[in-house]
């Protein structure tokens, strides 16, 4: 490209305007400090919004976009060691890159040290600053920015004092919208760009006014605190249901109702009994909370530990150890007497000590479950100890509802089924399920060290063989130490295990390859795609070979009169793989990409260089220029320039003359959405093609 044209280019960037949909989620501020011995300091500041992040400049390959800091002066600089972050750092296993992962949220320091080759006369000092910004959904295209600062030594070098920066106020970002409105009277005898040869801007790609308007409305991203108080509930109602709780139930419920003359007086204890069990539930997450307060990075620390991993798996194989009758988990004795002792002050307080001995007595059942919910919110989420609240509190709330409605009603009793080995029976079937989880830490920690032992279809082997253990169990051709020798198998057990040789049938399918991924149901728990004996590195996405130029892909979208699917992504986007592996893939979805759409992938983070007289830098105003030198910086300015949106994964539909068809869509979504996206566009294409 022309320099002329690059500035023509520029020129409509800034005369556009940016809309709401561009996204600026980072506030950049340099300054350079002076340090003593004629030293000098280089500070980037980056100001996140919540909910986003920028990596670390320590990435392994093929995983995010390391943020890079760069200095450099034509008067000439030297630096001194290597830049330094300072910042809330996260550090955890990604399992789309299959790699560990470091990123920055709130806001991160980036510093420099370095002195003036001519210590006596002034410097301008060029910082520049390479990064991606991400979020759960979408991750926005590599940016690349400068900034300039002057700095005057106060005296010259050869006085050995301090020198101090004489310079204007901090360099700092400035919001889009008022760099361009300033700049808009350049580009009014500016001609729009038709063609390649001509630039970046397409004025057929008009996305405000598609040739239809159907769409899909956006998914809104939100913690799952719901489902953990919903995994808490079914946690506790299963726990009521073990030898350790279960005799409990009616004793209690008795204790209460016909332990006082006064049998509303009786039934209103219950109540304050259920709620004392919710709250002592709630306090035991209230340990977490402070951890976090002290250390905020501690979860994103133990779910990434190789050790820690191992330790977990370790312990949940001592759960299933537990459950199968082997040995028993309890708290000292002594803790469970003293609770038991204080019961005596009566009141208030004595209802109290009723529900923290109910706790205590029944750790040995309950601690495996409680132990599978804090294993499970470590190593799943950042927001650790909310997630916790919630399944304690959902766990707590299953206890308080059966002992107060049975209270209130304590007829229902009657109802229950009296104690006996069907409980033992329950205990040793969450043992293979712990047996099961406890697979998931040890794979954990197999990826994070990549060491790649535990593969795909090992990890299957093994959990269709626990599923097996568990099918002949419940069918009563093994037993356990507490199991009745002469037991009936009842009807129950029976049904459970035809589920079980279901699931395992599930899990042999898992063991072939195929088209697209199997077992998506447990995409979160099995090792990823690429750690497996069989799967071999694709030639292209899922068998295509998409084009990686527009206007290449525009051109062969007329040759076979077919629309072209715009897919504005990156190597390193998390969210643009998921959407890969577990959309595009299904059978509905990939041959409606093979067959009938031109696929054009444009990477925005590709960084292969451009030619160098197509290379150049916009000056953005304060000191900010952006800079323009790869692949990846040509196709992110395109999607901005011509979509007013810089986020990945973006989808486009456009016909053979460029148009674009139906409304554009952003970020992972569910493969309804996604295909109601295609099929709106392309049969809109069918009935109107020429």
């Amino acid at each position: 490209m022309k320099f002329k044209n690059w500035l023509i280019l520029i020129v409509l960037f800034l005369f556009q305007g940016i809309s709401a949909q561009i996204k600026d989620p980072v506030k950049l501020k340099y300054n350079i400090n002076s340090l003593p011995n004629n030293e000098y300091e280089a500070v980037l500041t980056a100001t996140i919004e919540k909910n986003w992040h920028i990596y670390s400049q320590d990435l392994p390959e093929d995983s995010g976009i390391p943020t890079e800091m760069k200095l450099s002066s034509k008067e000439g600089i030297n630096l001194i060691g290597k830049v330094v972050e300072v910042g809330k750092k996260h550090d955890e296993f990604s399992e789309a890159f299959g790699a560990q992962i470091v990123y920055y949220s709130d806001k991160v320091l980036f510093k420099q040290k370095f002195t003036l080759k001519n210590g006596a006369k002034p410097a301008t000092v060029t910082a520049e600053i390479t990064y991606q910004t991400c979020n759960d959904r979408v991750c926005l295209a590599p940016n690349t920015l400068e900034f300039d600062q002057k700095v005057t030594p106060a005296v010259s070098a050869e006085a050995n004092t301090t020198a101090e920066v004489v310079a204007g106020p901090a360099a700092e970002t400035t919001p889009a919208d008022t760099i361009l409105s300033s700049t808009s009277e350049t580009a009014t005898d500016t001609p729009p760009f038709a063609t390649k040869q001509e630039g970046l801007k397409v004025t057929s790609l008009d996305f405000e006014n598609p040739q239809t308007d159907c769409g899909i409305a956006k998914q809104e991203n939100s913690e799952n605190f719901w489902t953990y108080l919903l995994l808490g509930f079914f946690g506790g109602l299963i726990a009521l249901l073990t030898p350790c709780v279960f005799p409990m139930i009616p004793l209690t419920v008795s204790f209460f109702t016909k332990g006082s003359k006064d049998k509303a007086k009786g039934k209103r204890d219950a109540f304050i009994y259920g709620f004392f069990i919710l709250i002592i539930f709630v306090l035991l997450s209230v340990p977490f909370h402070i951890i976090d307060g002290i250390a905020g990075n501690i979860f994103n620390e133990i779910s990434t530990s190789v050790w820690l991993n191992i330790a977990f798996f370790v312990i949940f194989l001592f759960f299933a150890g537990s459950f199968f009758g082997y040995y028993d988990i309890t708290l000292p004795s002594s803790i469970a007497n003293k609770s038991s002792k204080a019961e005596d002050a009566g009141g208030i307080i004595g209802i109290f000590f009723m529900a923290l001995t109910l706790v205590i007595v029944s750790f040995s059942c309950t601690g495996p479950i409680l132990g599978s919910l804090l294993g499970s919110a470590v190593t799943g989420s950042a927001n650790v100890p909310m997630l916790l609240t919630y399944a304690l509190a959902g766990f707590g709330f299953s206890w308080a509802i059966v002992f107060g409605l049975l209270a209130l009603f304590p007829q229902a009793l009657q109802s229950l089924p009296k104690s006996g080995g069907w409980m033992n029976t329950v205990k040793v079937g969450l043992g293979f399920i712990e047996l099961g989880l406890a697979l998931k830490f040890l794979s954990k920690a197999d990826l994070v060290s990549k060491t790649f032992f535990l593969k795909r279809e090992l990890f299957i082997v093994i959990w269709i063989l626990i599923a097996i253990g568990l099918v002949l169990y419940l069918f009563g051709l093994i037993r356990f130490p507490h199991d009745d020798k002469k037991a009936k198998i009842s009807l129950t057990r029976k049904a459970i295990g035809v589920l079980g040789i279901g699931f395992v049938i599930y899990l042999i399918q898992g063991l072939f390859p195929g088209e697209r991924p199997k077992l998506q149901y447990l995409s979160g728990i099995l090792p990823p795609l690429n750690v497996s004996y069989i799967h071999d590195e694709k030639d292209g996405i899922l068998g295509m070979h998409p084009e990686h130029d527009y206007f290449k892909a525009i051109e062969l979208a007329k040759k076979e009169n077919k629309p072209l699917l715009i897919d504005f992504t990156g190597y390193g986007c998390e969210n643009c793989r998921k959407m890969e592996e577990f959309v595009w893939s299904e059978p509905d979805i990939l041959p409606i990409l093979q067959n009938e759409v031109i696929l054009a992938s444009l990477y925005v983070d590709d960084k292969e260089a451009l030619p160098e007289e197509e290379q150049t830098s916009i000056d953005m105003g304060n000191g900010q220029k952006k800079k323009v030198k790869t692949i990846g910086d040509k196709w992110s300015l395109f999607q901005q320039i011509n979509f007013n949106n810089n986020s990945q994964p973006h989808y486009v539909l456009v016909n053979p003359d460029g148009k674009v068809i139906n409304t554009p869509v952003s970020g992972y979504m569910p493969k309804e959405d996604f295909k109601a996206f295609l099929e709106c566009g392309i049969d809109y294409f069918k009935k109107n093609k020429k």
